[in-house]
Parts: C-alpha cells; structure tokens; sequence
C-alpha cells in the first residue's frame, strides 16, 4: 500500500515536494513498516520481476533477432517499399536499434512501463539513433496512427518480444490481433514470423509430489496411522498457471517419458492473430505403459518465413544439439498437471488437448477425440477447488510430500512429546500438529496466519482453515486439533484453555518469507507468547544457524545486480563450492530474540580453482541436539564441488562486484565477510570483500 503526502512548500506557498510513503509488511518480525519513496515512484511496479538482463545476455536469441529482422528489411526493400518498423515492447529499445542498423528507415518503438521507456529514450539518443526511432510511452493498444497519432503512418514490419516460457502468458496474442487489426499493414513482415508448441507425456513422482499430496504413515511404538489427502484435494484440477522451471537441471531419472514429442499448435505472427478461446488435439500412442501425470512443453520461433532462422527451447533429451544448449533465465520450459494420473498402455489410440485462451494454456488426455466427461475434460481454465493449490506453492507441495523431511520431524518429535505434552505450532499451513497428534501429544493448538499483515488476515484464514478442515475429517481428527486465527501477540490464556504450553513447535515456515532469514518470524512468535510458555518450555527446533559458501556458477552472466542476496531456487542452476560451507551466525530459540545485534566477521578461504561468483547463504534448524535440517547444501560438496541443493526452498545469492579466479588450491585467495543481525529490523545487513 501507499501514501502520498506533501513534504514541503515552495516560496509562493505552493507543494514543492510529494513523498510517497509505502507500506511494506516485514517478513520477519511481522511489523507493517512504511518506507519513504520521491514522488517519482512508481509503486504498482514494485512486485514485477524483470527479466531485461538475462534477454540482454541472450547471444543466441539476439544474434537470431538481428538475422531475422535483417532478412525482413532486405525484403521489404526489394519490394520498393521504405521499411517501417513497429517494435511491441521494446523494453531498451534493442531490437529496434537493430532494425535501424539493418537498414529500417524509421521504428515505432513501443514500451508501457515508464522506467524502461525512459531508459530507452537515453539509450537510443546515446547510441546515435534518435532521428529513426520514436520511443512511444503507451501499452500498443493505445497506440494511434495518423498525421496527429503516435504514428504517422502504418507499419510493413512488426517486431515483437512479448513472450514468456509458455509462450502467451504476457499477452502476446491480444497484443498481436490488435496490432494486424490497427497498427501494421496487411501481409506485414513478422519477426519472429511463427512459433510452434510442443509437448511431451510423462511419469513423475517427483513432478506429481508438486501438486498432489501424498498418503503419509505415521509410525509409533504401538500404532501405525496413515494420513491421507481428503477427497476435495484428491479431485482438484490444481492451480490454472503453469510451472516454469529448468528442465535442463532434471535428470531422466526422475521422469518416464511415455509419448514422441508431439507438435500441438502453431500461431503465424505475419497473419491476423486471434485470441479468442480454442483447442488443438493430437492422436498419439504412448510409448510406454504407464501412468500420466505431467505434460512437459516447450516452442519454438522461427525468425524467417522459410524456417532456417530459428530459436529453440528444447530440453536436453530432444534438442537438436543438446551440448550447444544456449543458457538463459527468461525463457524456460513448463511443466502442465494433467487433472488427475491416469492409466495408458503401450501402443493403445490417445489423445492429447491443449487448451488456451488469451493467456494460459492447459492439457488434457482423453480416449476419443471428442471425449468430454465431467472428470477429465476442462474446456474451461481450470480453477482450484480445495483451496490448497492457492495457500501452497509446487515447492511447498514436493516439501509437504519429502516423506525424509518428514520422518526427521517424526522423530524429533517422539524424543521431545510426552503424553501430557500441550503443543503450540506455529507455521502456515503446516502439518506439524498432526504429527503431534499421532505421535501422542496430549492436546494440540496450531496458530495459523501469524506472519500477516490484519488486512490480509480474514482471506488467508479462511483458506487456511478451509484447507485443514479438509485434512483433519479425512483423517479423523477434527476434534484433536484446535485452529487459533490469531497473530502471536494477540493470543490470550482463554484461547488456550488456561493451559501452559509445554512444546512449541515451528518448521519453521511461513508464506511471506522470500529469504531463508525471514522464516526467523518463528522466533519473533516464541518471545510474543512467551507469557503462556510453561517454565520448562521445549521448542523445537531448539536453533537455527545460518550458512554460508563460495560459488561458481556455470552460467553466470557477466554483470552483477545490487549488492544485496537474492532468492533463487539453486537446484536448478548449475553451481560448484569452490569454498566449504561456513556456519556464520547461530539464534537460539530457546530464548526471546535478543535485543542486541548478533554479527560475525571473518574469512572463508577458496580451496578449488574457478571463479567467484557470488555467495550462497541458507539456514539450518537444529530440531533436536542430534538432528538437523538444511535448507540450502543437502550434502557435502563431492571433490570438484558438485552443490547439491535442498529442491523445496530458495536460497539467498549475493554476487559478488567482481570476480576473482582461484588458479590453484596453493593460491592464498579468500573472500572476507561481515553479517550482523538487527533483531529490530529483523534483517541481515551483510557484506563480502574478495581478497587476492
């Protein structure tokens, strides 16, 4: 949210100066804090995610770019025709610039976002094109064209990168039809001119454990219980958006691909372009007996109308040259949940529906082509039902679902309950409190919606209530567990029962957290209720420590971001630790958060040749004094400094300002640090220095 207020007023009494305050929730300590902008700031903007420089760095997409709309400027000139230009989305006016550079006689250069068009107008005038480029400040649909428009005349090429991995999801088709229907002329050339759709069937546990969730057993010493998903989960077509990931990273060992690659649908960019609802259906038959979960699906575009230009997402199995792969962050490949799993054998007649409307695209698999039982045929965008798919993100899910995660917990939590053990959990979502349950505690209270803010509360409790409602009937256990909607400080003796509680518990998780420090929330909710602790209160996890380590990242780009860490979900990245991992900093949650800062200082040395990129920091929770969970290294390093990193949860990056290559292990290279946690701010304020 945000607040504008005066600040100041000039000597004729006038405002002279807005501020704009904005009201950010902290993820940590849970404090609404408000955040001085200039009035030139753009707040609707603050949660979009820029991909501008991972495209910047794309050498195979912009080698193909300026290949094809080269070609397309040679033609128009060879009809005696001046080249006019109209770029959709120009971000920093690249494409254009290679237009101009290719010959165009004039560009349109189309950009909405105002801090990019603005960026844009410097670079274009620094680069010497001013005179042949217009930047246009607009979304293309309110683009105008005559001798008072924003164009004075319509466009022969049109120029696009509106793409996302699934192809459409940033509204490329309805920008396309309206372009064709009032911005370019009719038979325009197109860059790219085509794009094609293909997807793949496949079985995969780990895939499926990304939207489904699983029957777990629960073992004691004299009973056995068995936790299953409730029905309205088991029939939920799950969440209607795509997962975009790096199927690079994914081994073949955690899929069975059971069709060919089939060719699902195709759009030509040089034609009118509708976005209206449609279909397309493919017949196959399965390679393999099985059963189908996922549909894994990539595009290509063709740069040129003949198809020799072209840039493929294509993942390693079925790429034409799977050791040339060109890397890049901005365009993935999807990964589709089919409905529900469904049995095919070898060889028999199926067929595969995709499904798109202006923005999504959706899969389907069904027997005969006009197939449209209730069960398995969505025309419509599917929407969740249960609720879960939108309280619980695919990470979440596959956590919820790592049956090794979760007997860690199991047994934690036999060596600390007792039979009048009364058990507060505190994490979203969480099923901490039937694991209590079943492994004998005496009463269990879970306290849900901690970490948010009171506007957002009553929304995020309803889900959340809805969700566990579900769990707790299918397995028996309404009665048992008591759901407390309240945030930490709030909560009074009566909630309780007027009972002390003995064992706090906390994955600890919450779904405000983007860096692996915030999930610190859970010590912040332990000193807020430490008035209905029992003296001899146990809390697990007892600790939590924070890591950290020196990396190479295989395909790291050669710019750096702000000196701050970023999330990032390091599985799929390939990386190497040319240090070893470093505890750095330890929080005891055994006590309050304490009021002085808690800092480290010191040096970790670079053991294995490479190139510094950046550091990697997570957290470990220390359950007991003999188990532990890591969120980042789940082992560690093998020789050459393979990383293997926890797949559920992102880790926290700060790259570096330059990078320093280890020759050799002799070499005396090092990267010093300094970390101080400010338990008021509930931040981490860091910084690293390489030292040669």
């Amino acid at each position: 949210m945000a607040l504008a207020v005066a600040a100041g007023r000039g000597d004729d009494g006038l405002i002279d100066t807005m501020k704009v305050f904005c009201g950010r929730a902290n993820p940590t300590t849970g404090s609404v804090e408000w955040l001085e902008e200039d009035e030139h700031y753009d707040y609707h903007q603050e949660i979009a995610r820029s991909s501008y420089a991972d495209m910047l760095h794309d050498k195979d997409r912009n080698v193909k770019y300026y290949q094809g709309i080269r070609a397309a400027v040679k033609r128009v000139k060879e009809r005696g025709q001046p080249a006019i230009v109209l770029d959709i989305g120009t971000g920093t006016g690249l494409l254009s610039m290679m237009a101009v550079s290719a010959g165009a006689d004039f560009c349109y250069a189309v950009e909405v976002f105002k801090p990019m068009a603005d960026a844009a107008v410097k670079i274009v005038e620094k680069n010497g094109f001013s005179d042949k480029i217009k930047i246009i400040n607009k979304h293309s649909t309110e683009v105008t064209v005559g001798p008072d428009g924003d164009m004075q005349c319509y466009a022969n090429i049109l120029v696009t990168e509106l793409f996302d991995t699934e192809l459409i999801g940033e509204g490329a088709l309805p920008s396309y039809e309206h372009a064709h229907k009032n911005l370019v002329e009719e038979n325009c050339e197109a860059v790219p001119h085509k794009a094609t759709v293909y997807a793949q069937l496949v079985e995969s546990r780990r895939m499926w454990s990304w939207n489904k969730l699983f029957p777990l057993l629960v073992q004691t010493e004299t009973a056995q219980k068995l936790i299953v998903a409730p029905a309205e989960m088991e029939s939920c077509p799950g969440a209607p958006s795509v997962y975009d990931i790096q199927l690079n990273q994914m081994p073949l060992s955690d899929f069975t691909v059971l069709s060919d690659v089939l060719t699902m649908f195709s759009v030509d960019f040089s034609k009118q372009v509708n976005s209206s609802p449609t279909h397309h259906t493919m017949q196959f038959e399965p390679r393999e007996s099985g059963r189908a979960q996922v549909v894994l699906s990539w595009w290509d575009i063709d740069m040129d109308p003949d198809g020799k230009i072209k840039c493929s997402m294509a993942p390693y199995w079925v790429h034409s040259d799977p050791k040339n792969i060109q890397w890049r962050d901005h365009w993935m490949q999807c990964v589709y949940f089919l409905p529900n799993e469904e049995p095919v054998v070898q060889g028999e007649s199926l067929y595969l529906t995709a499904h798109r409307d202006d923005y999504c695209v959706w899969y389907n698999l069904h027997k005969t082509r006009n197939e449209k039982s209730k069960n398995n045929f969505h025309e419509e965008r599917p929407v969740c039902e249960c609720q879960a798919h939108l309280l619980w993100n695919r990470p979440r899910f596959g956590e919820l679902n790592d049956h090794k995660r979760t007997e860690q917990y199991i047994q934690a939590l036999k060596k600390v309950l007792k039979a009048d053990s009364i058990c507060l959990c505190i994490s979203d979502g969480s099923l901490l409190p039937i694991l209590a349950h079943c492994v004998g505690a005496e009463q269990v209270f879970t306290l849900e919606n901690s970490a948010v803010s009171h506007r957002l509360m009553k929304k995020k409790s309803k889900k959340t209530r809805r969700i566990l409602n579900f769990i707790f009937k299918a397995n028996g256990l309404e009665d048992t567990i008591t759901i407390i909607e309240k945030r930490p400080e709030l909560l009074t003796s009566a909630d309780l029962g007027d009972r002390k509680i003995s064992v706090l518990l906390g994955e600890p998780f919450f779904t405000t957290s983007l860096l692996p420090w915030h999930n610190l929330y859970f010590w912040y909710a332990r000193t807020a209720v430490i008035e209905h602790l029992a003296n001899n209160i146990t809390v697990l996890p007892q600790a939590a420590s924070l890591h950290m380590v020196v990396v190479e990242f295989k395909h790291s780009l050669d710019f750096r971001e702000a000196r701050e860490a970023e999330p990032h979900p390091l599985w799929e990245y390939s990386s190497r630790c040319l240090s070893e991992p470093q505890q750095v900093l330890m929080f005891d949650f055994q006590k309050p958060v304490p009021e002085q800062p808690l800092s480290a200082e010191g040096s970790i040395f670079l053991q294995r040749p490479g190139k510094s990129h950046g550091v990697v920091l997570w957290m470990e929770y220390h359950l007991t004094t003999e188990s532990s969970l890591s969120t980042g290294l789940i082992q560690m390093p093998e020789a050459q400094g393979e990383c293997s990193w926890n797949p559920h949860c992102k880790q926290a990056v700060y790259f570096l300002n330059s990078t320093l290559e280890a020759k050799t292990q002799d070499s005396p290279q090092s990267v010093t640090y300094s970390l101080e946690f400010n338990p008021k701010v509930g931040d981490i304020s860091m910084d690293f220095r390489l030292v040669s």
